[in-house]
C-alpha cells in the first residue's frame, strides 16, 4: 500500500478547484443563442384556474414562447409519478394521481407551476410574467398531515379518497400486540417530526439542446446521476432513452433533492425543440424554497413494551406522514420501508409493528433528504428508550446496555425485515460514555446551575442501512499520455469520490495516485450507473474497482508472461510490479500498460492492453451504527440552546480516507443538529403560504451553532457482506443527531417537570416551557 492507499488520511484532489473557483456547475455553463426560460408559479395553495390570458406576455419584448398546461397536453408529454415499490396493508396498489408538467384545472400548492415563459434574456422572461393574467377560484387549503384526513377536508386530488395516498403495515400486529398485552409495564411518546428544507447551496438549473441532426436532446444538469435522470427525461419527453444524453458537472449540494424528477426537467427540453435554441433555467433561492422536495414531516404515536427486568418486548407506532399536494418519485418509500425497516434500532426486540399512513396536503411535495427516513425512525425509537429509561429509572446507559443486540448474536434477524450481519454495539457505547465523560457530567451540571444554566447531556444509539443497488460498473484505461482514466458512474456532489476512488486503485493495482482522472457526468461515456444515494456509493463502486482490479492483474500477468516470455504460471503480482517468480526480472505495471498498447500479435483478448471494466459484487445492504452523546447548556433567561460537546463513536466497516470521512459526519452532524434545533418549515394553516420561506425566516445552522468540542471515534468491525468490508458513512452523522440533541434538551429540562419537547428545540419553545412549567 502508497502512501495514498486505502485507510490513509489523504486530502481530497478535487477541493484544489474547488477552492480556487474554478469548479464549473450548472449555472457556468451557457451556449451560444441560448434562451432563459422562467416559471410563473401560483400564488395560491388551492385554487380552480378559470382561465389564463398569455396575450400580452407573448407580445412583448425578447419574448420567443409563452407555453400553459394545454400547450403540454397537445405535446403529449409525460406526468410524473411515484414509483410503485410498496403496497398498501390491504395488498392493493396505492393511490399514484401524478402530476402534469404545468398545473391545468387546479393548483395544489403555492409555487405550483402554472406558465413556462421563455425570453432572449431571464429579465425578459421575468417581466413577460408580469403580463399573464391567471384567473384563480381560490378554495380552502389544508397543510397538516391530521387535519388532511379527517372527514369533511378539502382534497387535493380527486383520485385520492380522503388524501390518504398510502396506507402500509409492516411487522406482525397480533405478536406485537400479545406482547403489549402480557407487558410489565408500557411507555409510550407522541412527536412531531419537524419538516426541513434541503437548502443545497446550488440551487437546480438545466441547460438544453436539441440536435436536429440526429434528433437528439442535450442536457446539462446537476444530479445524482444521469442514468436515472436520462430515464426521467426520456420517459417525460415520451422518446427513447438513446435519445437524450444527460451531462453533470460539478454539484454544489444534493442531499437526495436532485435525484429526482421535476417538472422543469420535462418542459425545458421540450422547449428548446419548439424554440430551435438552447434553453437556460437556473431557480433562484425563492423558487427553491417553494418548488424543491423538502423532507421528514410525520405525526408519531409510539409505544414500547418491557418486561419485568425492563428488558424490551415489542415495540408499535403508528405515524401520519405528509407527502404534499404530489408523490415524488420515492416518497412512499422514504416515508414506509426506507426507515421503518429499522423500527426496532440497536435492540434486541422481538416484535414489532408499524401502520404509516401516507397523507397528501397543500405543500410542496416530500422525498428523501439525507438519511432518507433512517433519521426518523432512529429519533422515534430514541426517545422512546429514554421515556422508558426515565419510567423504570435506570437511566438511559443501563437501560440500553441490557437491551442492545449483543455482538456473539450477530448475524441478528429484526422482526422488520433487516439482518445485521456485523457491529459490537455495547463496546461502542462504552467507549462513546468514557470518550464523554459520562460519570463526570454531574459535576459540569452543577456548575452550570452556578452559572444560572441548564446542563443536558443525551444518549443515542443509531442503526443505519445502506441502499444496496442497482449495479456500478468501474471502466478503467489506460492512456496514451501515461495517465489512467477511471469512468464511473456515480458521480459526487461533494462526497470525495474523486479521491476515495483514487486511493483504491493505488492500493489494489499500484499505479500512481496523482495519475489517476475520474471521468463522470456523461451518460454518453459511461457504461452504465445508479447513481449517488442511499450511503451505497462507496460499496458498490467500491467493489466494482476491486472487480476491475482484478481482472487488470490477471490480464496483467498474461501481458507479463508474453512480454518477458515466461509462464503465466510463474508471474506474480506485488504493489503495481509484476514479476517472474524467483528472478529479478519484473516490470511495472504502467510500463506494462505502454508496451502493450503498441504490441502486435496479442492474443484478441489483450489486444486493449490492461484496459477493463468492473463491475459491483455486493447487493446486500450495510449496517452502520455508532453511538451519539450530546452534552448542551440551556440558558435558563432566554431558552438559547449551546451545544458543549458531541461525541461519536461509530462503525463503518472499513474506513477507505478518516479525513473524508470525519468530513461526511461532521457535515451530517451539523445537518442533524440544523433539524433538531433550528430548521422548520412552517405553513400557514388557512392560507396555505410557507412562513419560512426564505434565509430571513429559516433559520440554517451556523459555523457558531456547532459542538464547541466535536469528539470522533471509530469502532470498526468489517461489513461481511461485501469484499472490501465496508458500510456506508455518508448520511450517519444526520441519522444519529436528533435523537441524542433532543435527549439532551429534555435531560436539561428535567429538573423544572418538562418531559416532552418537540423539534425544533427553539429558544422561543424552551423559553415558553420554562415559563409554563414555573408557574
Amino acid at each position: 500500500m502508497g502512501q495514498f492507499g486505502i485507510g490513509q488520511a489523504v486530502r481530497r484532489k478535487e477541493d484544489v478547484r474547488f477552492i480556487t473557483g474554478t469548479g464549473r456547475y450548472t449555472d457556468d455553463i451557457n451556449r451560444v443563442g441560448q434562451a432563459f426560460a422562467h416559471f410563473l408559479r401560483s400564488p395560491h395553495a388551492h385554487a380552480v384556474i378559470r382561465g389564463i390570458d398569455v396575450a400580452q406576455a407573448r407580445a412583448a419584448a425578447g419574448v420567443l414562447g409563452v407555453y400553459t398546461a394545454a400547450d403540454v397536453a397537445a405535446a403529449g408529454l409525460g406526468v410524473i409519478k411515484a414509483a410503485p415499490m410498496v403496497k398498501n396493508r390491504d395488498g392493493a396498489d396505492h393511490a399514484n394521481p401524478g402530476r402534469t408538467l404545468l398545473a391545468s384545472d387546479r393548483v395544489r400548492h403555492v409555487g405550483d407551476p402554472v406558465v413556462m415563459i421563455v425570453a432572449t434574456s431571464r429579465e425578459a422572461a421575468e417581466d413577460a410574467a408580469e403580463l399573464v393574467v391567471v384567473d384563480y377560484e381560490t378554495l380552502d387549503a389544508v397543510v397538516d398531515a391530521r387535519a388532511a384526513l379527517a372527514p369533511g377536508a378539502p382534497l387535493v386530488s380527486d383520485g385520492v379518497q380522503g388524501n390518504l395516498a398510502v396506507d402500509w403495515e409492516l411487522g406482525d400486529k397480533a405478536a406485537t400486540d400479545a406482547a403489549f398485552a402480557g407487558a410489565a409495564r408500557t411507555v409510550s411518546v407522541e412527536l412531531f417530526i419537524n419538516r426541513i428544507v434541503v437548502a443545497s447551496i446550488e440551487p437546480r438549473g438545466m441547460v438544453a439542446e436539441y440536435d436536429t441532426a440526429v434528433d437528439r436532446y442535450v442536457v446539462h444538469m446537476g444530479t445524482q446521476g444521469v442514468f436515472g435522470m436520462r430515464r426521467t427525461i426520456a420517459k417525460n419527453l415520451n422518446v427513447a432513452e438513446d435519445r437524450v444524453r444527460v451531462i453533470t458537472p460539478d454539484v454544489g449540494g444534493s442531499f437526495g433533492m436532485k435525484g429526482f424528477d421535476y417538472p422543469e426537467y420535462g418542459l425545458i427540453p421540450w422547449a428548446a425543440k419548439l424554440l430551435g435554441r438552447p434553453v437556460k433555467w437556473t431557480s433562484s433561492r425563492s423558487e427553491a424554497f417553494q418548488s424543491d422536495t423538502q423532507g421528514r414531516e410525520q405525526h408519531v404515536r409510539a409505544e414500547l413494551a418491557l418486561d419485568a427486568n425492563a428488558r424490551f418486548l415489542a415495540i408499535r407506532c403508528n405515524t401520519e406522514a405528509n407527502m404534499g399536494a404530489y408523490l415524488s418519485f420515492y416518497a412512499p418509500l422514504i416515508a414506509t420501508v426506507a426507515g421503518f425497516r429499522l423500527l426496532t434500532g440497536a435492540y434486541a426486540i422481538p416484535a414489532a409493528y408499524v401502520n404509516v399512513k401516507c397523507v397528501l396536503t397543500h405543500t410542496n411535495w416530500l422525498d428523501a433528504y439525507r438519511g432518507a427516513g433512517r433519521p426518523e425512525v432512529s429519533y422515534i425509537v430514541e426517545r422512546l428508550v429514554d421515556a422508558a429509561a426515565r419510567e423504570t429509572g435506570l437511566g438511559p446507559v443501563e437501560i440500553r446496555r441490557r437491551n442492545l443486540v449483543p455482538t456473539e448474536a450477530m448475524p441478528w434477524k429484526t422482526p422488520c425485515l433487516a439482518v445485521y450481519d456485523s457491529g459490537n454495539f455495547v463496546r461502542n457505547m462504552d467507549i462513546a460514555i468514557e470518550r464523554a465523560d459520562w460519570a463526570g457530567f454531574p459535576a459540569r451540571r452543577a456548575a452550570a446551575k452556578a452559572k444560572g444554566k441548564l446542563a443536558g447531556i443525551g444518549m443515542s444509539y443509531y442503526v443505519e442501512v445502506t441502499a444496496n443497488g442497482p449495479q456500478e460498473a468501474a471502466d478503467i484505461r489506460f492512456e496514451a499520455d501515461g495517465r489512467i482514466s477511471m469512468r464511473i458512474g456515480c458521480g459526487p456532489s461533494g462526497q470525495g469520490h474523486e479521491t476515495a476512488f483514487a486511493q483504491i486503485l493505488e492500493d489494489r493495482l499500484g499505479v500512481p495516485f496523482d495519475a489517476v482522472d475520474f471521468i463522470f457526468g456523461d451518460s454518453d461515456d459511461l457504461k452504465q450507473g445508479g447513481g449517488t444515494g442511499g450511503a451505497k456509493t462507496l460499496m458498490l463502486a467500491g467493489t466494482a474497482l476491486a472487480d476491475v482490479s482484478d481482472k487488470i492483474i490477471a490480464k496483467g500477468k498474461r501481458l507479463a508472461g508474453h512480454i518477458m516470455e515466461a509462464s503465466e504460471a510463474d508471474i506474480e503480482f506485488n504493489d503495481g510490479t509484476f514479476a517472474i517468480a524467483g528472478t529479478d526480472r519484473r516490470i511495472g505495471i504502467m510500463e506494462l500498460a505502454r508496451q502493450a498498447r503498441g504490441m502486435q500479435g496479442l492474443p484478441e483478448e489483450l489486444a486493449n492492453g490492461l484496459d477493463e471494466t468492473g463491475f459491483s459484487t455486493s447487493a446486500i445492504n450495510t449496517y452502520p451504527n455508532g453511538c451519539h452523546i450530546c452534552e448542551i447548556e440551556v440558558d435558563e433567561l432566554t431558552g438559547a440552546v449551546d451545544v458543549k460537546r458531541y461525541t461519536l463513536v461509530d462503525d463503518f466497516g472499513l474506513v477507505m480516507n478518516p479525513l473524508i470521512l470525519d468530513g461526511q459526519i461532521h457535515g451530517g452532524l451539523m445537518q442533524g443538529l440544523g433539524q433538531a434545533l433550528l430548521e422548520d418549515a412552517v405553513f400557514d394553516a388557512e392560507s396555505g403560504q410557507l412562513l419560512s420561506g426564505s434565509f430571513m425566516d429559516y433559520a440554517m445552522p451556523r459555523a457558531s451553532d456547532a459542538a464547541k468540542v466535536i469528539d470522533i471515534t471509530y469502532n470498526n468491525t468489517p461489513c461481511a457482506t461485501n469484499v472490501l468490508g465496508i458500510k456506508g458513512a455518508g448520511e450517519a452523522g444526520t441519522v444519529g443527531a436528533l435523537g441524542a440533541a433532543m435527549n439532551a434538551v429534555v435531560d436539561a429540562l428535567a429538573p423544572l417537570g418538562i418531559s416532552h419537547i418537540d423539534m425544533p428545540a427553539t429558544p422561543l419553545k424552551i423559553w415558553q416551557a420554562i415559563r409554563k412549567a414555573k408557574g
